[in-house]
C-alpha cells in the first residue's frame, strides 16, 4: 500500500502507511532546530526537547513518563539543525492514547520552574559527557568553524552558562514563535484503519490555532576553506576534512549521496574504508557524511589515526578524492554501486520506526513521499558524469577545509 495523507484546517500534515502488525509507531516532527534561535538562545531547542515531558496545564512529570511505559510503550524525542522530533512505539489497541498524549506535551507543556531547574543539571551533564568524547566533538567544532557566525554552525546542546539561564518564558516563547502548524507533520506506521486515524488525529489536533511562521531563517552563503589544528590529550589524532554541499531540494542531492556512499558510507568496501583500513592499517574508524540542510549543505570526511601516521592517513584520504574528481567509474562498477545503497535503503525501510520518521522528514521538507522503487529510479538514472562533475565541485582541493585534534 502506498503511503495516504491528509490534511488539518489549521495546517498541520498526516501521512500514514499501513502495515499489518502488533507495533505501530508515530510521532510529530517539527521544522523548528537549533538554527532557529538566536545567540543567547543557542541550546534551547533541544532543553525544550528535554523539558517537554516535564509537565502539562493536564498532567505532571510521572503522568507523562508513565502514560505509555505502563503499557510497554517507548516515548521518544530528538533534536537536529533543523528539526525536532517527538514520537513513540506502542502497541496498535494504544492509538488514542499516544495521540492524545503526543498533543498534550507539544502544545500544553507548562515547563515549571522546578523541573527544568533539575533538567538543566541533566543537560549540562550530557554536554560534558559529549566533550569528553573528541570523535563526537570534532564534529559540532567543525561546523562552528565551517559555518562561522551563523546559526547553523552552533551546537545543538548549547553551552552550559545558556542552559542556566533558560526560564519557563524562555522556552514557551521559541515555541510560539517556531513551533509553526503548516510545518508539523505526524507521521504513522501501523495497522490502523486510515479513515479512523484521521478522526482520531482531528480529534486531538484540531483544536489547536494556526501558526505560521513570521522569523525567516538566515541563508548561508559566507563559506571560507579553513584549516587548524588543535592540541588535545587523546591516544588518537582526529580530523576532519570537508566543504559545504548541495541542500536538501536541489537536484544533485541524490547523486551527491551516491558519491558519498561510495566514498565512506556505511559498508566496510567503501573507498575510505578500503585505502585507510584494510590497505594500510592506519585507521580503525574512517567515514564520511553528506548532511544536506534547507539551504546549504555538508559533506565532510573524518578518521582517527596514530600521530605517527597522520600525514600519510591525510595524503591517501587525498589521493581517493583526486580518484574520484579524474577516473570516471565504468558500467560494472556504477552498477555495483548503485545496487549497493538500493539495498541499503531497502534494508533500512525493514525497520517500521525508520520508516516512519523518514516519511515524517520527507513529508515536511517536500509534501510527498517516495517510494522505495521512486527513489531507487533516481539512483538508477545517475550517470558517471553526473558523478564526476560533482565530485570536481565538492572535492576541489581548494574549497576543503581541515580540524584536526593533534595528540599531545
Amino acid at each position: 500500500m502506498e503511503y495516504q495523507y491528509h490534511q488539518l484546517k489549521n495546517g498541520i500534515r498526516l501521512v500514514h502507511k499501513y502495515v499489518k502488525t502488533n507495533v505501530a509507531h508515530c510521532g510529530l516532527i517539527i521544522n523548528a532546530g537549533s538554527r532557529d534561535e538566536t545567540k543567547n538562545e543557542n541550546g534551547i531547542a533541544h532543553f525544550i526537547e528535554h523539558c517537554i515531558f516535564k509537565g502539562t496545564s493536564l498532567r505532571k512529570s510521572y503522568h507523562i513518563l508513565n502514560r505509555l511505559d505502563s503499557v510497554g510503550g517507548d516515548l521518544n524525542a530528538y533534536t537536529t539543525k533543523e528539526e525536532t522530533a517527538i514520537y513513540a512505539s506502542f502497541l496498535i489497541e494504544y492509538y488514542p492514547r499516544t495521540l492524545e498524549l503526543l498533543a498534550d506535551i507539544v502544545f500544553n507543556s507548562t515547563f515549571p520552574a522546578k523541573e527544568l531547574e533539575k533538567e538543566k543539571e541533566v543537560v549540562i551533564e550530557e554536554i560534558n559527557s559529549y566533550k569528553d568524547s573528541p570523535s563526537e566533538l570534532i564534529f559540532d567544532e567543525f561546523e562552528h568553524q565551517v559555518f562561522v557566525n551563523h546559526p547553523i554552525g552552533e551546537m545543538i546542546l548549547g553551552s552550559p552558562a545558556n542552559v542556566r539561564k533558560f526560564k519557563p518564558d524562555h522556552l514557551l516563547s521559541f515555541i510560539k514563535h517556531n513551533y509553526n502548524t503548516n510545518e508539523m507533520v505526524i507521521c504513522s506506521v501501523g495497522n490502523i484503519d486510515f479513515t479512523r486515524l484521521v478522526k482520531l488525529v482531528e480529534r486531538y489536533f484540531n483544536e489547536f490555532e494556526t501558526n505560521t511562521r513570521i522569523n525567516q531563517r538566515i541563508p548561508f552563503s559566507t563559506y571560507q576553506p579553513a584549516s587548524f589544528i588543535k592540541n588535545k590529550k587523546t591516544f588518537q589524532s582526529h580530523c576532519l576534512i570537508g566543504n559545504i554541499a548541495y541542500p536538501m531540494k536541489d537536484d544533485r542531492k541524490t547523486a551527491l549521496t551516491l558519491l558519498n556512499n561510495l566514498l565512506g558510507g556505511p559498508a566496510s568496501n567503501t573507498r575510505l574504508s578500503i585505502a585507510l583500513r584494510e590497505k594500510k592499517g592506519l585507521s580503525y574508524n574512517v567515514e564520511s557524511n553528506y548532511t544536506p540542510y534547507s539551504d546549504t549543505g555538508l559533506l565532510c570526511i573524518y578518521f582517527g589515526t596514530d600521530n605517527n601516521t597522520y600525514n600519510k592517513a591525510v595524503q591517501t584520504v587525498l589521493k581517493e578524492l583526486e580518484k574520484l574528481r579524474t577516473v570516471k567509474l565504468g558500467t560494472y562498477q556504477l552498477h555495483s554501486v548503485k545496487k549497493q545503497i538500493c539495498g541499503q535503503i531497502a534494508i533500512a525501510y525493514e525497520s517500521n520506526l525508520n520508516e516512519m520518521l523518514s516519511i515524517g522528514k520527507s513529508y515536511l521538507i517536500y509534501n510527498k513521499v517516495d517510494t522505495i522503487e521512486q527513489v531507487c529510479a533516481k539512483i538508477k538514472a545517475i550517470t558517471a558524469e553526473e558523478l564526476i562533475e560533482i565530485a570536481n565541485q565538492v572535492f576541489d582541493p581548494a574549497q576543503l577545509s581541515f580540524l584536526t585534534y593533534k595528540s599531545k
